[in-house]
């Protein structure tokens, strides 16, 4: 006899969710996460508050930062998780257009929702996307222009200018963004092409108001200078260290020492002094005149280099002299035996500045000319923190830009043209795949349509409008949400970088792909922990 009932072949706590139910259950998940934040897309768009629990409890963030947003989300739905992702990678590749991809994403799952319910197969539904995808970008591509070709570096700067606006448009800057379009774009330039951004420190100071951030051409570092060292010095020999430097403390770790009087505990005491005075004189071998170390610096060591005449600074953390050594030239070490192998980094000028209530240290003159940095000020903790995510976006963009100086307009025309071109292509395209790349250019449409949405205006009037110019070839038409109206980009000046919007494309329909080719969610049983048989 052959029994009927089902085998089982996973354990009993593993989930298993199949075919309909497993894509129902991905579609549900990403559009749930696109409709999370679609609130927060286009200069008139939202903020969400962000709540902390566990270790960091009662810390609140305010953004309207999609990948920030995102991050600090705990999502379970693995399609969520797949978006999730995402909005990382496009905020590590290019900076911006975090919400845009996710948004589009999960707009292109909520049209292939329908293409399923229509019997549509899924591969069916992904070869109209890829024929709609090779259609976008190529119009895309036909659309941007760019100023590397005539070397005409006045364009570059106003197109620079314009992309910096158009970022910094949807963020809590929008107030003041000339006076940050202009910090970010100096920055920028200042890099001379490189695109490192390592080489620009960004540091917050609370106080003061937004309009009140500045570009300092120094590097500033947010610590203090030793007692009774110099806190001015002139032609800088500086030696960037990661060593401890508080071995004036006895610290023997799991032993026991035995002694039979105090004094030879004070013998001890003096042999790490001895121990100690020994590694300064072999820093200061080095000849340098400035000495900075990750960890922190004791009482005994500080003196000697006080005595010494050196300027010591303690504490700077990882990425402050990871930093200090890109643009001082120097090197980080940690052993200090051979002074000839060592690589100092040298500056101009070291001096004290008092910014608001802070004493910061400046370096000037560094030998990577093209380091500076940005201070932001603030009234409160979560206006910087905010403001410094919409300056990071903004100098990601622009960063971007110049390694690729080409420019698409924004304001939704960038997507009105593509949803134009791709449903060109569909109306040529035999077979079921025209439906999907039909469906392709209707969530192309639904991101100018939010935009409208999230400012109060009528999309559906605004968004009719806008595809009837398209339609009579009026390219660089878009929204123009200061008037409520449609207008020409090219005349706002709203211009966006084309490989953000390149970016967008190709992530959200790849993302959108791999959770539609999904007909199966298997979901392994926890791991059961053994009964703790370890000594009390």
């Amino acid at each position: 006899m052959v029994s009927l009932n089902p085998v089982r072949i996973l354990k009993n706590e593993a989930e298993e969710e199949k075919a309909e139910v497993a894509r129902m259950s991905s579609f549900i998940g990403a559009i749930a996460i696109g409709d999370l934040v679609k609130s927060t897309l286009g200069p008139k768009g939202m903020d969400k508050i962000l709540v902390s629990y566990g270790r960091n409890a009662g810390q609140v963030e305010v953004t309207n930062d999609g990948a920030t947003i995102l991050k600090s989300v705990g999502v379970d739905n693995p399609a969520a998780k797949i978006l999730v992702d995402m909005s990382k990678v496009q905020d590590d590749e290019v900076g911006d257009g975090t919400t845009s991809v996710t948004v589009l994403a999960a707009e292109l799952l909520r049209e292939a929702e329908k293409l399923i319910e229509q019997k549509l197969h899924p591969q069916t539904v992904i070869a109209g996307w890829r024929i709609a995808v090779e259609a976008a970008r190529q119009a895309l591509a036909e659309a941007s222009f760019d100023h590397e070709k005539s070397m005409n570096e006045a364009a570059l700067r106003a197109d620079l200018e314009n992309i910096a606006r158009t970022t910094l448009s949807s963020k809590i800057l929008s107030n003041h963004k000339e006076h940050f379009t202009k910090l970010a774009v100096d920055a920028v330039l200042r890099l001379k092409g490189s695109g490192n951004l390592k080489a620009i420190q960004i540091i917050k100071i609370s106080g003061g108001l937004l309009e009140e951030s500045f570009l300092d051409e120094g590097f500033l570092l947010n610590k203090k200078v030793g007692v009774h060292q110099p806190k001015k010095i002139e032609n800088a020999n500086i030696l960037i260290a990661n060593t401890p430097m508080d071995t004036d403390k006895i610290k023997v770790f799991g032993s026991t020492i035995k002694v039979d009087s105090m004094a030879k505990i004070a013998e001890l005491e003096v042999a790490e002094k001895e121990k100690m005075k020994d590694k300064v004189n072999k820093i200061l071998n080095h000849k340098c005149n400035v000495f900075i170390n990750r960890q922190l610096i004791y009482n005994y060591p500080e003196q000697l280099f006080a005595d010494a005449g050196v300027m010591a600074i303690e504490h700077a953390d990882f990425d402050g002299i990871e930093r200090l050594a890109l643009v001082t030239g120097g090197e980080i070490v940690s052993t200090f035996d051979s002074p000839e192998k060592v690589k100092l980094g040298h500056c101009k000028l070291i001096e004290q500045v008092l910014i608001g209530d802070e004493c910061l240290i400046r370096f000037s003159g560094v030998e990577l000319g093209s380091a500076c940095t940005i201070v932001i000020r603030g009234a409160t903790q979560q206006v910087i923190d905010e403001a410094e995510r919409s300056l990071h976006d903004a100098l990601c963009v622009l960063a971007a830009t110049v390694k690729e100086p080409k420019v698409v307009y924004g304001g939704g025309a960038s997507e009105m043209l593509m949803a134009e071109a791709v449903s060109r292509v569909a109306a040529r395209t035999a077979g079921k795949e025209a439906a999907a790349a039909e469906a392709f250019a209707v969530a192309l449409r639904r991101l100018p349509s939010a935009v409208a949405d999230n400012a109060g205006y009528d999309s559906a009037d605004l968004i009719a409008r806008l595809r009837a110019s398209h339609a009579q070839g009026e390219n660089t038409m878009g929204l123009d949400m200061e008037n409520g109206c449609i207008g020409d980009m090219k005349k706002l000046g709203i211009t966006e970088s084309y490989v953000v919007k390149r970016q967008v494309l190709l992530s959200a329909s790849e993302a959108a792909e791999v959770i539609l080719r999904v007909d199966n969610i298997l979901k392994s049983a926890p791991r059961r922990r053994g009964p703790d048989r370890r000594p009390c």
